[in-house]
């Protein structure tokens, strides 16, 4: 009897066992790659499928944080490939990426807009690219084959979704922050981040969104008056961060309970950003990937969730002697009209090697945001840095 009890307790601790490791192993993951202020995410689905949303930026740094992500994730080739929009800090990592690994499926808004290319050549690469693969131009509505998970495109080529998805909590309730929206100044901003294309994508009850660079005004179009995504568990912040995007009538009816910004030491963290985001209804926390100059030291979410905080020196100079930064300042909603001035280095010279002042351009370890979701809703954040990670339930 007691070698029959002791036998059973063992296959019910098995079986336990088994069920947690089946658990989590259906949890679609998420990587937040450190672009330096450029854009590439990762996610891979319960099956094992992969989407990458961009491709960061050129010159080799950002492909290899790209690749080393990939074969963390054991990801053997890109399933689908989403380019939001055809900027240099999106696609101009694709060419050389495409080396690397193949790529099944190219998704994007269509051909560019902008009559001069940020990636020179890069229509004809990318033509000839996706002619050997499949090529999807995506359109708001359709659903993206992302097998073990869902993805829904809000946004492309200029255009939004207007029927609500179904399912999605709340989508298509009246949205009471579009009364207080006041259009912002867009004629400085590129034409192509009006283009980008933004998707929603869940598992279960489980809800994100990524909406590349759309920008401030056109969220008033995909929102208001009703809101046709319904709200999100995680909210990438659009656009880096900076106050070209993130209205109160995108992020409060999108109702976040974590934010993760995808910015880099001087491009994201914009105060306006940051006042819109502390102040939407039901967030937990903010997650970053870099210390942000813009948002000094009363906005920045505390050191454990940044990825990648300033060195000590550095940060002690910036705050006595502010630098500019991009998307900040005279003429909101618009990049400066000319690059942020380098800050000085820190007294007694250089930085330490491996964290970068001027620009955020730094090639030293780059640490990453990963996110682990469950289908009944719950997800873990876990900032590669430090190896801190906080658990978020299920929301009732």
């Amino acid at each position: 009897m007691r070698l029959r009890f002791k036998c059973l307790a063992a296959l019910t601790c098995l079986a336990g066992l088994a069920a947690a490791q089946t658990k989590s192993a259906k949890t679609l993951d998420i990587y937040f790659i450190d672009t330096e202020g450029g854009l590439s995410a990762l996610y891979v689905s319960p099956t094992g499928e992969s989407l990458l949303i961009d491709t960061g930026n050129p010159g080799g740094r950002d492909t290899d944080r790209i690749m080393d992500t990939l074969n963390t994730a054991g990801v053997k080739q890109i399933d689908h490939l989403i380019l939001t929009h055809y900027h240099v800090d999106h696609v101009g990592g694709l060419q050389e990426l495409a080396k690397r690994i193949p790529i099944k499926h190219f998704i994007d808004h269509g051909p560019s807009i902008e009559p001069r290319e940020q990636v020179q050549g890069f229509q004809a690469m990318y033509a000839d690219l996706y002619s050997k693969a499949i090529h999807t131009v995506a359109k708001p509505g359709d659903k993206i084959p992302f097998t073990g998970a869902n993805v829904v495109v809000i946004t492309s080529a200029g255009q939004s979704l207007k029927t609500p998805i179904a399912g999605a909590p709340a989508a298509g309730k009246p949205n009471p922050a579009c009364a207080d929206f006041t259009p912002r100044d867009e004629s400085r901003v590129d034409p192509d981040n009006h283009q980008s294309v933004g998707v929603v994508i869940s598992l279960g009850k489980f809800r994100t969104v990524n909406m590349g660079d759309f920008t401030y005004n056109r969220e008033k179009e995909l929102m208001c008056p009703n809101n046709p995504v319904g709200t999100v568990d995680l909210y990438l912040t659009a656009h880096h961060g900076i106050d070209q995007s993130g209205s109160p009538a995108l992020v409060h009816a999108l109702h976040p309970r974590v934010v993760v910004m995808h910015n880099s030491t001087r491009k994201g963290g914009a105060i306006p950003t940051m006042q819109t985001l502390y102040s939407s209804p039901g967030l937990e926390d903010i997650w970053q990937l870099h210390w942000a100059y813009a948002a000094g030291i009363d906005y920045n979410t505390p050191a454990l969730f940044i990825a990648n905080p300033e060195d000590l020196p550095t940060l002690a100079n910036v705050l006595l002697n502010p630098p500019a930064t991009f998307g900040q300042g005279p003429g909101r909603g618009a990049p400066p009209a000319t690059p942020p001035a380098a800050a000085a280095p820190p007294a007694g010279g250089a930085p330490p090697p491996g964290r970068g002042f001027g620009g955020g351009g730094h090639t030293g370890p780059a640490f990453l945001i990963k996110v682990s979701a469950q289908a009944d809703g719950s997800f873990t954040v876990t900032n590669t840095r430090n190896n801190f990670s906080k658990t978020y339930a299920a929301s009732k």
